[in-house]
């Protein structure tokens, strides 16, 4: 990746189905904008590619993969969104409740539920069960 700064960031990925796709272990979706932009693309290509600082993919090298995805990476990452729906959610309810005044009353913040995080949530370096 080149930005505008003149910097080089050295990436390599996969490009999997978007159901396997794992950006962190380096498996990118192939619906994903990158990899829509690098499908076809030749080694020494240099690829416009307009985010943030970036402004054009260099590609290096392209062979076939020897890597395999997690398979329950879709499950990972269904579970990832299910948390951060459930922190929304807790958040505007707070947000809702410190702003409400009503005529009977204004909103007990401490009536709220907490905030649950399961086991599932909790990333693999602080379970104690790993």
């Amino acid at each position: 990746m080149l930005d505008r700064a003149g910097k080089k960031d050295r990436l390599s990925i996969d490009i999997v189905p978007d159901g396997a796709a794992d950006f962190s272990h380096g498996f990118l979706g192939e619906s994903t904008p990158m990899a829509i932009v690098l499908l076809g693309e030749r080694e020494g290509n240099v690829i416009p590619y307009l985010k943030d600082d970036i402004f054009a993919l260099e590609i290096l090298s392209v062979s076939q993969s020897t890597s395999t995805p997690p398979v329950d990476a879709q499950e990972k990452r269904q579970s990832k969104m299910n948390k951060a729906i459930r922190e929304v959610e807790h958040t505007n309810a707070v947000v809702f409740a410190s702003s409400f005044s009503g005529k009977w009353g204004d909103y007990d913040l401490d009536s709220l539920p907490a905030d649950e995080i399961s086991e599932e949530d909790t990333p693999e370096e602080n379970n104690p069960r790993n």
